[in-house]
């Protein structure tokens, strides 16, 4: 997550992030979607679900408490 946040900081017109928000392109495959990078950092198990990620990893205080409760969260 540390790392998202200085791809976040990132032009879009970097290759990495690209890689990291973009999007498939063409015709996908039949069957469930592929999970994103962006679905899976962990966000959904602190309570920011539907808020934007790169917005959010602007204010680099507001980001640096929410990677410290990600990575402070108990492994099941």
């Amino acid at each position: 997550m540390r790392w998202a946040g200085h791809v976040a900081h990132m032009a879009a017109s970097r290759a990495i992030y690209k890689v990291l928000v973009g999007k498939y392109e063409g015709k996908r495959p039949l069957g469930r979607p592929r999970p994103r990078w962006e679905d899976t950092m962990g966000l959904s198990r602190v309570e920011c679900e539907g808020m934007d990620w790169i917005d959010l990893a602007q204010d680099r205080n507001r980001w640096r408490t929410l990677v410290n409760a990600v990575t402070n969260l108990p492994v099941p």
